[in-house]
This record gives structure tokens, sequence and C-alpha cells, in this order.
């Protein structure tokens, strides 16, 4: 299961998010819920990087499907909008595939 947490600050701006695990939904290479969730995240993190002016520190460990964003400048307006799109999506396959493979969580930090 792949578990992906939205963290926000009081004023319910973003401040980072994090993806943890495996989906294993279907094997290593066929595994579509997985390829979903990874496409969302990386392109959000990609879109943050290259198309705003939001300062991003990302990490991850494929080997155990990790990755952490943090925003630590906070999140402008554009940014905002690029995660608002990845927490659609999610909870887009969250909807079709069941929380048996995907819980969307969010924490205020």
């Amino acid at each position: 299961m792949t578990h992906v947490t939205i963290y926000t600050n009081q004023a319910t701006a973003f401040t980072g998010f994090s993806c943890e695990g495996h989906v294993g939904y279907a094997d290593a290479g066929e595994d579509i819920v997985c390829a979903g969730i990874s496409t969302l995240v990386i392109n959000t993190i990609n879109a943050v990087e290259q198309l705003t002016a939001t300062t991003i520190l990302a990490d991850a460990d494929q080997d155990t499907g990790t990755i952490h964003v943090n925003f630590p400048s906070g999140c402008e307006a554009q940014a905002k909008l690029l995660v608002d799109a990845m927490i659609l999506g999610l909870q887009g396959i969250q909807t079709n595939y069941g929380k048996k493979f995907l819980t969307l969580d969010f924490k205020e930090v």
C-alpha cells in the first residue's frame, strides 16, 4: 500500500508532502496504480521546481518507495495549484482502486 501525507500549517497552506510504500496492485512493471501515483507525485515535484518560484527540497529512496518533499519558504500560488492538481489525481486513484492500495491523509504541522 502507498501512503501519501499532505502537510499544511495552521493557515492550511502546504508545507510539503510525503509518499511512502509500494502499492502491490500488480507485479513490478505491471502495476498501473503504482505508475499513476508515481507519475502524479514526480510530475508535481518537477513542475513545482521548473515552473514556479517556490523553493522545494526533495529526497527519495527508490528501494522503499519513499519521497519526502518540503517547501521551506512556503508554497506560492502556482505551486499550490500544482499540489491541488496532484491531490485531485490521487483522490481519483483512491476512489477507483480503494484505500487498500492508496491512503491519502492531511496533517497540520
